[in-house]
């Protein structure tokens, strides 16, 4: 990401959302403010996007992590979790539509992004509940606990943690670090997306994922830390986490595509994980 400027990438999931809920009438993921939240230069783009056979499978995909992140708040919610995180919130609207009554909602993201989602809300005339809560991290100040502390977060309170497109553009290190203090929380819960090697994708496949990734790079968010499947559940299991739920795309497909799934390719590629911290204290101990 530019220095400074709002996330490239941010814009471009947005796009998708906003795409799933006209070309795809919403079937896994809706998102009554998909469309609304976009800026006119994204707005402009959605038609090039949507007629893109190319993109489709990266559509449904961001539609299915946001749908299964959000089953899985409901369940964290019901339980009795009053505090939510969303980490690289972006342009995603959660925290705006909220209908789970009393939680407090904390969202993340680097000042520019913040600011820039700030100032489409306003011109999109879209209210903030005074149950949202924004927090402004710049990480090369300052720790991803000290920003959220700021924001009136408690740490010693069990929450619930959002973080969707993000992981590819960190490094392993800041990946670790996030969820080191994720399952300090006591009885947190994570719903994190990654992405596999490319050496794990067949030769056609892996040339649709690197352009994927070239383009991403080329607008300065260059994609960092991809991880196999025993490696990233190895990399939970041993921080604590005792409950964990990885889907691939057939797990992904079997569950929330529906008749879209097809011509969706079954293999390697993107994955969504739910993570959960089921000691009563922090750290699993």
């Amino acid at each position: 990401m530019q220095t400074g400027q709002a996330s490239q990438t941010a814009r471009g999931a947005a796009a998708h959302r906003a795409i799933h809920q006209t070309l795809d009438d919403g079937a896994i993921f809706s998102d009554p403010l998909a469309l609304k939240i976009l800026d006119d230069e994204t707005r402009a783009t959605l038609d090039e996007v949507a007629a893109n056979p190319a993109l489709r499978p990266m559509r449904l995909f961001i539609a299915a992590r946001s749908r299964f992140s959000e089953d899985s708040l409901a369940m964290s919610v019901a339980r009795g979790v009053r505090q939510v995180v969303v980490l690289g919130a972006g342009l995603d609207t959660f925290g705006l539509r909220n209908l789970h009554g009393d939680i407090g909602v904390f969202e993340v993201d680097y000042p520019a992004t913040q600011g820039w989602k700030r100032e489409r809300l306003k011109q999109a005339d879209i209210a903030i509940p005074s149950s949202l809560t924004f927090a402004p991290v710049d990480f090369e100040r300052q720790s991803l606990a000290d920003g959220l502390a700021a924001a009136g977060f408690q740490s010693d309170r069990p929450a619930f943690f959002q973080w969707l497109g993000v992981t590819p553009y960190l490094t392993r290190e800041a990946v670790a670090s996030t969820l080191d203090f994720i399952v300090g929380v006591p009885e947190s819960e994570v719903v994190f997306d990654y992405a596999e090697p490319f050496e794990n994708y067949p030769a056609n496949r892996r040339a649709v994922i690197m352009a994927i990734a070239e383009g991403t790079a080329a607008r300065g968010e260059p994609w960092l830390s991809l991880f196999d499947p025993p490696e990233l559940a190895a990399m939970l299991l041993g921080r604590g986490f005792g409950d964990v739920e990885d889907l691939g795309l057939a797990e992904l497909t079997e569950r929330f595509y529906g008749a879209l799934k097809q011509g969706i390719p079954i293999g390697p590629g993107g994955h969504v994980v739910r993570a959960r911290n089921i000691s009563n204290t922090a750290n699993g101990k």
